[in-house]
């Protein structure tokens, strides 16, 4: 059996839809960050059959968290305090991402002016659909 130690202080990426730890690894960049990162891909899980897991051992606030509730809202965040679980956050779907998706609009304003942030609202909660805010193309998650 597998034993990957508990953090100490931290926090714990949980509930990952097995297989994709290793995007949401690259899309938050903790391959940046100079502290310990563990990644545990089809781990046992009783909800969901089989899951991902990243154990981070740094403050939470240098994760953007809207980014992760773009990626995926059924994540949960364990924080970790003096080796304890002290509070659980659940996402949800952002607003409003920022340079996170690129628009495929050839025509949008973001393809001609470079330095413009890709933004995309939330216009639909319950299909989850965002629109570019420059020429609202549509993205659907």
């Amino acid at each position: 059996m597998l034993n990957v130690g508990k953090i100490e202080n931290g926090f714990v990426l949980d509930h990952i839809q097995a297989g994709k730890s290793m995007s949401i690894y690259r899309d938050l960049q903790l391959g940046q960050l100079d502290c310990c990162v563990a990644i545990i891909k089809n781990a046992k899980s009783n909800k969901m059959g089989k899951k991902d897991i990243i154990k981070v051992e740094c403050p939470v606030d240098i994760v953007n968290l809207d980014i992760l509730g773009f990626i995926d809202h059924n994540i949960t965040i364990n924080i970790i305090r003096n080796g304890e679980i002290t509070e659980k956050l659940t996402l949800r779907l952002p607003k409003e991402i920022r340079n996170v998706l690129k628009c495929k609009n050839p025509r949008c304003i973001t393809s001609i002016e470079q330095e413009l942030d890709q933004i995309f609202m939330l216009t639909d909660p319950e299909k989850e659909v965002y629109r570019c805010r420059y020429c609202e193309e549509k993205y659907t998650l």
